[in-house]
């Protein structure tokens, strides 16, 4: 028999458990069920309820004692003193918090998911219940958002992508040391492996005030999961320099520039009402976008790749293999003298981004680089184009000719006056490559493999000039695959290898279950 340890001072260091030990506190995936952290009711809607509370009593305090005792000029305080009603009105107050508090319990007393070998599964609803379940092979990514109130009190939101419209399951919210391990060990279940394997990494306790610190503290990727660096570093100044000449700050100073005289030359400063609305918005986009990209990062992982981005409120999205079904690698006007890019994907969850949804971020991997980080981050997206010699500086920068694509013919001019030498597509054994634009130049890669269906498109115009167009078809998102013009023969021919490459390469493909034969913890 065993001797028991001793019992450890006061002031010793914390000590991890030991090797091969998880911690019980982060074994979230073990098929049982789970309950969301203790300070959920607090962070989805308790601060709003007090605050709504008092805005309500500060404000309508006047005019409730009226309807409840007739109106009087005198201050509503004395006149509940003088009436003996302070105590049931601060009674009725403090039972409407306690029914409010009650409320927010029973939400989080019934709301529980667990996740299986196949599902993860979550229950919500106090009186109308509901049950929802997401695939594991149906996975198409894992954000882990940890807003800046949420990171104070250490808990983190999880979001789990799905394939489908309005699938994702979010649980909201986590223990942030437990959304990190429930992560990694839902993406490695989806991989494929097996459970039971290797146990899960145990985990060193300290005291509660060293642990929100430390997640404070921390760098958006795990280095445990994922390189130390990540793969691209973008300056602050490049930040500055890539908001400054986007569309969206050219479109705020030219409204400044000319709203501004107009409106005091013409002394309509009611004009003001109607632009100022528009004024805060794009400016809040401005400041949205370079608040997320100061600690932008980005890297490979067992699972995937793993993009973190956020100054104060931090989010962290990962993208198994196999997940991304189009790249889109852009470069505006006024980015060319720089030579920055910036590089979009369509993702099966994503749909198309918009300021609302939230979704922007999610299809954006690289807010801006220059080419020898495109060339980095296509490694990790596409790590089969590795092999592809000079392809990425001829579809980036190449203006035609005899240059490895296949471009539109002079015709083409009519329907496209200035790109038409730059127009083309090139077949390689993997994926798709189109390359279109002569101001705005675009690249679009597309995965035979993600091809769900191809179309060969011919208007009036472009019979009469014998060409013809093909539209590459994936999930729906902000890239559209489309080779708008092409000789007419080419575009057939193009239109055949297709589908016969998105037969065999679909077929073929392995990167869903990318770890079929490991092990999960």
């Amino acid at each position: 028999m065993t001797e028991p340890l001793p019992a450890a001072p006061d002031d010793a260091l914390p000590v991890a458990a030991p090797d091969g030990v998880p911690d019980p506190a982060d074994a979230l995936a073990d098929g049982e069920w789970h309950r969301l952290h203790p300070a959920t009711p607090f962070l989805r809607g308790g601060v709003a309820f007090l605050a709504i509370l008092g805005v309500l009593v500060a404000n309508f305090r006047d005019r409730l004692v009226e309807l409840a005792v007739g109106f009087q000029e005198e201050d509503p305080v004395d006149l509940l003193i003088d009436r003996n009603l302070l105590l049931p009105v601060l009674g009725g107050a403090i039972a409407f918090v306690l029914i409010g508090i009650v409320g927010f319990y029973l939400s989080w007393r019934f709301h529980q998911f667990r996740v299986t070998d196949e599902v993860v599964e979550v229950r919500s609803g106090i009186l109308f219940r509901t049950q929802r379940q997401a695939r594991l092979d149906r996975i198409q990514g894992i954000n882990l958002q940890r807003p800046f109130l949420a990171r104070l009190v250490g808990a983190a939101r999880l979001e789990i992508s799905v394939a489908g419209q309005d699938a994702n399951v979010r649980l909201a919210y986590l223990g942030s040391a437990q959304a990190d391990v429930l992560r990694r060990d839902v993406l490695t279940l989806a991989s494929g492996a097996k459970r039971g394997g290797a146990p899960a990494v145990a985990r060193v306790r300290s005291g509660l005030l060293e642990q929100r610190v430390d997640e404070l503290l921390a760098p958006e990727l795990d280095p445990s999961e994922a390189p130390a660096e990540s793969v691209v570093h973008i300056p602050p100044g490049r930040i500055i320099g890539s908001l400054l000449l986007s569309e969206t700050t050219v479109i705020f100073v030219l409204v400044l520039a000319v709203g501004i005289p107009w409106v005091a030359i013409s002394g309509n400063w009611y004009a003001i009402l109607g632009v100022f609305p528009a004024l805060i918005g794009m400016g809040g986009v401005i400041v949205n976008r370079f608040t997320r990209t100061l600690r932008y990062s980005i890297a490979g992982t067992p699972n995937g790749v793993r993009v973190g981005y956020g100054l104060l409120s931090t989010s962290s999205q990962t993208i198994p293999p196999g997940r991304i079904h189009s790249v889109a690698i852009r470069q505006p006007l006024l980015w060319r003298p720089a030579g920055w890019w910036h590089i979009t994907t369509n993702l099966a969850s994503s749909g198309v981004p918009s300021a609302s949804s939230g979704n922007v971020a999610a299809t954006r991997l690289m807010p801006v680089g220059t080419q020898d980080d495109v060339a980095r981050v296509l490694a990790l997206l596409l790590p089969d184009l590795h092999g592809e010699e000079g392809l990425l500086d001829t579809s980036l920068t190449g203006r035609g000719g005899d240059d490895g694509f296949v471009n539109a013919p002079p015709r083409a001019r009519w329907l496209r006056p200035f790109s038409w030498r730059r127009t083309g597509f090139t077949l390689t054994s993997s994926a798709l490559v189109l390359r279109s634009g002569i101001v705005w130049r675009t690249v679009v890669l597309v995965p035979q493999a993600r091809l769900q269906s191809v179309a060969l498109v011919q208007g009036p115009l472009r019979r009469r000039l014998r060409l013809a167009g093909v539209h590459a078809h994936t999930v729906a998102g902000p890239i559209a695959p489309r080779l708008e013009v092409a000789d007419a023969d080419v575009a057939v021919t193009l239109f055949a290898d297709l589908a016969v490459a998105a037969v065999t390469s679909g077929a073929a493909d392995t990167t869903h279950r990318w770890n079929a034969s490991g092990s999960a913890p």
